[in-house]
């Protein structure tokens, strides 16, 4: 038995944000099923990079799940939607804040349809505060939540993440406020509304940029790959690239000087303390540069890890990918999809002993499971499902 099976989610999110929470919950066993508008579907169906004329991002994102098309605009197809609740347990949406009543399908109503039903609402500001009805995209939450400022180069221009963690951060916290909410109604038999917003999740990952600030009432700024109170702990250059690493107390340091056959660096006044090597950091920087250009990165990781230092060569997405370890720990997966043929994807990354989690199925086709789904939910037949859907088209 799966983690989640028997969960039933409606997923009406789209693009990022939303589909990511879905996604974690289908790897677990949630059957979920995709309602998407009619002919266009998700916007990301349209986003590149493509295999033929399907959208590999759309299928990294969701897998697992089955599509069926419904247009809000048509009352008919709301009303299925409804009936559709009442087997529900979960319904996922990241629209702005009052777009789901203007269909009439809001919390306040599909509630009284289903009082145990769990209703996630993952939008740019949250359900409430002055910001509400704003527009985001992941690259304005990253700006107006602060990581930006304290990313890119030392004293360098502000530089958004490379990886969407407005999105995927609010994605993960919009999963996991599913689940608080689930185990809340295995004891209680009651379910409630999920508000997440993608600007809150981003206060909440910004950990001691905010601690630095309001004990010290400095403003951080971006400060490059070091961090702003353990030294060293960088990256330094090697003759063939950069490599990471990490000295994060007296003992690593100690460890350090001995590999790099500097025992004079203990001596120094300058670095004594750690507190002394974070005020002194560009002068030991200078030194450790110095001292790694002599070898290779491959030499060096030998060499540290030899030791017991915590170190990484900076991979390109290309390595990681084909890294041996990864590949032991399954998180590069391949998918085939009926379309597309195969493609690999970034597999399931907690790791349950008793129920893991697993990518079974590719991405769905727009509508592909509509006969299917609805015969499931309602035991309609096939002619039933096409006579349907043909007054909407």
């Amino acid at each position: 038995m799966k983690t989640l099976e028997g969960i039933r989610v409606l997923d009406l999110s789209r693009v990022l944000a939303g589909p990511y929470a879905t996604m974690m919950l289908a790897d677990y066993g949630a059957d979920v099923i995709k309602i998407e508008p009619p002919k266009v579907g998700d916007d990301s169906r349209a986003f590149g990079p493509f295999i033929g004329k399907e959208s590999a991002y759309f299928m990294s994102l969701n897998r697992n799940k089955r599509s069926i098309e419904l247009n809000f605009k048509r009352q008919a197809e709301c009303d299925l939607f409804k009936e559709m609740v009442k087997q529900a347990d979960v319904v996922v949406e990241n629209y702005r804040p009052g777009t789901m009543e203007k269909f009439g399908l809001g919390y306040d109503v599909l509630k009284e349809i289903n009082p145990k039903l769990i209703y996630v609402a993952c939008s740019g500001f949250g359900q409430t505060g002055p910001y509400k009805s704003k527009p985001a995209y992941d690259i304005i939450v990253q700006a107006m939540g602060g990581i930006m400022s304290i990313t890119g180069p030392e004293n360098g221009d502000p530089t958004r993440v490379g990886a969407s963690v407005g999105d995927v951060v609010a994605g993960i916290f919009s999963a996991y406020g599913a689940m608080l909410a689930l185990y809340h109604r295995e004891r209680t038999g009651l379910g409630q509304k999920v508000d997440v917003g993608m600007l809150d999740c981003q206060i909440a990952i910004l950990e001691n940029a905010i601690a630095r600030y309001v004990t010290s009432g400095i403003v951080p700024g971006p400060l490059g790959n070091r961090h702003p109170s353990i030294t060293p702990f960088s990256s330094y250059t090697a003759q063939d690239g950069y490599l990471i690493v990490g000295a994060g107390n007296a003992r690593l340091w100690e460890k350090l000087c001995a590999v790099l056959e500097r025992p004079d660096l203990l001596a120094d006044p300058r670095f004594a303390t750690n507190a002394d090597r974070t005020n002194n950091v560009n002068a030991l920087a200078d030194i450790l540069n110095g001292i790694f250009k002599q070898k290779t990165i491959a030499a060096w990781l030998e060499l540290l890890e030899t030791a017991g230092l915590p170190c990484a060569p900076i991979n390109t997405v290309e390595k990681i990918v084909n890294d041996p370890h990864v590949a032991a720990r399954e998180m590069i997966v391949e998918v085939e999809h009926p379309v597309a043929g195969k493609l690999k994807m970034p597999g399931v990354p907690v790791k349950l002993s008793l129920t893991p989690g697993k990518v079974e199925t590719p991405a769905p086709l727009l509508g592909q499971h509509a006969v299917e789904i609805l015969h499931e939910l309602f035991g309609w037949s096939e002619e039933k499902t096409k006579e349907f859907f043909a007054e909407s088209k």
